[in-house]
């Protein structure tokens, strides 16, 4: 995969501010929830914008929410290219950033071997 240019992740990061605040503010679909971006790739042509969000408080199912942003991105692009001056909007495709959860994973991990060094040196000392 090519290299984002430096354009392409200055719009992705000024994309993940208003976003952030349009799901904040103006997305008034109860079933989303709290909601927050963590993260906006944009293609080198400008062309799409994957949005990476978790998601903290949810009323449904994560693929239900997702799908309810994907049903929304129509209005969040035509929201955002009122604030943003663009000549074309990308068009958003939301995806549930996993990245949280795998960091709890492997922090439990990490626990559990440090627990178990312990426990075996405790045992080597007795």
């Amino acid at each position: 995969m090519a290299k984002a240019s430096p354009r392409a992740r200055q719009i992705g990061d000024q994309m993940h501010r208003e976003l952030a605040q349009l799901l904040q503010f103006h997305l008034k679909d109860p079933r989303v929830g709290m909601v927050t971006v963590t993260a906006v790739e944009v293609n080198r042509d400008l062309d799409f914008a994957k949005v990476f969000v978790t998601i903290l408080q949810q009323h449904g199912t994560r693929a239900e929410v997702i799908k309810i942003l994907n049903a929304a991105g129509g209005f969040l692009r035509k929201e955002m290219a009122r604030r943003i001056r663009l000549r074309i909007m990308p068009k958003l495709e939301f995806v549930y950033d996993q990245s949280l959860e795998h960091g709890n994973y492997m922090s439990s991990l990490i626990d559990a071997a440090v627990a178990g060094d312990a426990a075996g040196k405790q045992d080597e000392e007795e």
